[in-house]
């Protein structure tokens, strides 16, 4: 990844959702480059967050693509919903549906970049064989399904195995990381293979006057300058 700047989509799990339009164009106006929404079923993960309404109510608010990670299960009945709202990226799990290959598909048809979810236990031999039909494959580097954890240095080695087979497929994939992304994880991330990384509380944290300098220093510690991934 070396001379590559780092995409930046701050999770608005861990914005003030009692002003989610505001939030939402505080941090476009301080750098970040998508904008990362969390959907959870209360099944799939142990919470439960937010719905196509409020992807739609958010849409208006920025012109940033919106980065919306499905933690919910089936997710095929919903994709109509959440790229209607505006959903730019929708990424799926493996274990969300019985035909990976099949959702993928359908999310381009539909218009959107189309992305596959990893978990922490979840190897990267899963998506193997559906890397054509994939844009971005996204690491937890945490169990999906709360903010705030620790990241999980196991993962490292999974972004470094699936930058090689990303590279050896000659495919445009980006390589996307979520879960306890903050400065110093950020480095570790990007010199593992990550081109974009979604952080909520290292960005979130210290108000909107922060938000620019929380931004920068993401982007800083993986020693990559100041915009985005081209």
């Amino acid at each position: 990844m070396s001379g590559r700047r780092p995409i930046i989509s701050p999770s608005i799990l861990a914005s003030d959702f009692a002003r989610l339009g505001e939030e939402a164009r505080a941090v476009e106006a301080a750098g970040a480059d998508w904008l990362h929404v969390d959907v959870m079923d209360g099944r799939f993960v142990p919470n439960i967050t937010i719905g196509p309404e409020v992807v739609k109510a958010i849409r208006p608010h920025v012109s940033i693509p919106l980065d919306v990670h499905l933690m919910i299960a089936p997710a095929d009945p919903h994709l109509e919903a959440f790229r209607a709202a505006g959903a730019d990226i929708i990424s799926v799990h493996p274990e969300a549906g019985p035909h990976l290959s099949r959702t993928l598909q359908r999310i381009r048809a539909l218009g959107a970049k189309a992305g596959v979810v990893l978990n922490p236990a979840t190897a990267p031999e899963a998506i193997e064989w559906v890397l054509d039909e994939a844009d971005l494959i996204l690491v937890m580097s945490v169990n999906p399904g709360f903010g705030g954890q620790s990241f999980m240095t196991s993962q490292l080695k999974k972004i470094e195995r699936l930058r090689a087979l990303i590279d050896a497929a000659g495919r445009d994939i980006i390589l996307e990381v979520d879960g306890g992304v903050t400065a110093e994880t950020a480095r570790q991330c990007v010199e593992a293979g990550a081109a974009a990384l979604v952080a909520g509380t290292a960005v979130f944290k210290g108000g909107a006057a922060a938000y620019a300098d929380n931004i920068s220093a993401l982007r800083g510690a993986g020693g990559l300058g100041a915009k985005a991934a081209e």
